[in-house]
């Protein structure tokens, strides 16, 4: 749920600032709110200092670290003696220099190709020749004319585009004679030799910046602590720019947890510092920031918060937690997209293997969630009878104890039309339990009454959904009387959209808004059909790569393990795209989300 906040202003005496910040600091449960943004800013060198330390982190985290035996070929000038800041300066330099010189050496590749046709001539030689006293000039011939050129000295050399032949012809005096057809070919402005002399230096200078990388590397925990120590100064920096400070008076506010209030001032006194502390309920217009707390209850939905990390959405402070909506419904999704065991399989053992690491790297709870995706996706194949494309009903161990799949994956109208209806009964229960959900928190207002007629009309939408798509059965007055919830739940919409005391009023309001929102949840409802259409496409893909079992071994593994890699890759996609919009889009959207929140980072040592 997300917590409660309060405004909270904290006053002591001018002399007291710094031990009022750094109590603060201990307690870890104010986030500042500056009374002048403009001027809670750190200063300028700190941020560019700061920049360039992320960068040159973020470069030597891609870079391999080099050999002890590379590392004491390096210059003495050595990053060991390097501080943070010059190392940080010599990345950057290093890296920036490194994409210059692979741009120039990509033009010589370039340069280097259109100087093909010359052959290793050396343009040095030419200018011997002319200072010798001769004239030398090259001609693309017609092929059948080569005979025809006239000159004292005449060399076919090789074959030229257009069938053509490029000919050196080489007078002391006289007119070089050509025949019709013939072409003056300019001699290049560089030859292949010194283009290649070039790029050898330029190669062998990117093997010095990457050595030098490479040995600059062990530098980095030095620099994320250096990073850390700058992160603290430019937090301490706007803590004291926040701040309202006169000539005895010393005064900050920001939001507090309603839970923590209470300790607040207790907090201050002993750590040695006297204030007064006062708080109060926002108001109306203003934002407080957004806190997700946990209680034993919905702990399990915490792996959602590694989806909103990536994604940087945050809800509203008065929005809704979607977290557990989201946590039930996004490995359900999931499942169905990835339709496979072994799929699913490696989707929960890869995290648990490399869970330290990903712990390590902040991503505990990304882990989990993946882990959780891969649990649901292996039950889901095992459903489907589905291990790496090949089906476990075949399998001899396996074939009498799943002599069918529970739930089949194929291209046959009958599997098809059965995985269609499940994902458009999983997208309207889905949008039901939105609007449902939005009707709890209006309530007892009337237009509570709008949000229940939208959850009654999914019920309708459903059964023209069906009808359309399935030959379903939507007869007014047969069960499962489909038309009625289309009546009663468009009415209840329409009626109770915008209560007032005018009725005619109240009736035009939600005539207007309603075409529009009932085209869109049809729409809605829908676009769940792609879990149907993206597994399907997967398992089929799966299938696809299984065939060249009937290729030699040799062909055989390298196939199959490439597919199926491609096809995880694909799944990824379909994922991030697919199963994560309908609960980010389709599912928000009928919710009323806007994700119009930031997230709660009080000033403390911990954070920084």
């Amino acid at each position: 749920m997300i917590a409660r906040m309060l405004k909270t202003y904290v006053v002591a005496a001018a002399r007291d600032r710094d031990r009022l910040l750094a109590a603060l600091q201990e307690l870890g449960a104010v986030h500042l709110a500056p009374v002048d943004a403009a001027r809670a800013v750190p200063d300028a060198e700190t941020v560019a200092d700061m920049d360039r330390l992320r960068r040159a982190i973020q470069i030597l985290e891609g870079t391999p670290p080099s050999t002890p035996r590379s590392r004491s070929g390096l210059a003495a000038g050595s990053p060991a003696a390097l501080d943070p800041a010059e190392a940080a300066a010599e990345v950057l330099r290093i890296h920036r220099e490194s994409i210059e010189r692979s741009h120039r050496l990509a033009a010589l590749h370039l340069q280097s190709g259109q100087a093909a046709v010359w052959g290793d001539m050396d343009l040095a030689d030419v200018d011997a020749i002319a200072r010798a006293g001769l004239d030398l000039a090259f001609y693309a011939v017609p092929r059948a004319k080569v005979g025809q050129v006239r000159g004292e000295c005449v060399q076919p050399l090789h074959e030229w585009p257009g069938k053509r032949v490029l000919v050196a012809v080489a007078n002391r005096r006289g007119e070089i004679e050509a025949p019709e057809g013939s072409q003056p070919i300019p001699l290049p402005p560089r030859d292949r030799p010194s283009i290649r002399a070039e790029a050898a230096e330029i190669d062998a200078a990117l093997r010095r910046d990457s050595e030098r990388l490479a040995g600059l590397v062990h530098l980095a925990p030095a620099m994320h602590k250096e990073l850390a120590r700058l992160k603290a100064h430019a937090s301490w920096t706007v803590a004291t720019r926040s701040a309202l400070a006169e000539e005895h008076l010393y005064a900050l506010q920001g939001w507090v947890p309603a839970d923590r209030v209470e300790g607040l001032a207790p907090g201050l006194a002993a750590e040695g510092v006297e204030a007064a502390v006062q708080s109060v309920e926002p108001l109306p217009d203003e934002q407080p920031p957004t806190l997700i707390q946990y209680a034993w209850w919905n702990r399990w939905a915490k792996p959602m918060e590694g989806l909103f990390k990536i994604l940087g959405t945050v809800p509203g402070y008065a929005e809704f937690d979607v977290s557990t909506m989201f946590m039930i419904f996004l490995p359900i999704f999931s499942a169905i997209l990835i339709s496979d065991a072994g799929y699913g399989l490696v989707y929960l053992m890869l995290p648990i293997v490399f869970y330290r690491r990903l712990a390590a790297m902040n991503q505990k709870a990304l882990a989990q969630l993946i882990i959780v995706v891969g649990g649901c996706a292996f039950a889901w194949g095992i459903l489907t009878a589905s291990f790496f494309g090949f089906s476990l009903c075949e399998w001899p161990l396996l074939g009498d104890v799943m002599p069918q799949p529970v739930i089949s994956v194929n291209m046959k109208r009958e599997s098809m039309n059965v995985l269609m209806k499940l994902s458009v009964i999983i997208g309207a229960i889905h949008l039901t339990l939105a609007h449902l959900w939005k009707a709890k928190a209006a309530f007892p207002k009337l237009n509570f009454l709008s949000e229940v007629g939208w959850s009654i009309w999914f019920f309708g939408i459903y059964g023209l959904v069906n009808l359309l798509l399935l030959g379903g059965t939507f007869n007014l007055w047969e069960a499962p009387y489909y038309p009625w919830g289309l009546i009663v739940g468009g009415a209840l919409a329409i009626l109770f959209a915008a209560p007032d005391r005018n009725p005619l009023k109240m009736i035009g309001l939600g005539l207007a808004n309603f075409p529009l929102s009932a085209i869109g949840s049809f729409g809605d409802t829908m676009s769940y059909i792609r879990l149907m259409a993206i597994g399907l496409a997967g398992s089929v893909l799966a299938m696809i790569f299984n065939m060249s079992a009937s290729l030699p071994i040799f062909v055989t593994i390298p196939v199959m393990v490439a597919g199926h890699a491609l096809n995880v890759g694909l799944s990824i996609i379909a994922l991030l795209a697919h199963g994560v919009r309908l609960n980010m889009l389709e599912f928000s959207n009928n919710l009323g989300m806007q994700w119009s929140g930031y997230t709660y980072e009080p000033f403390s040592k911990k954070r920084d």
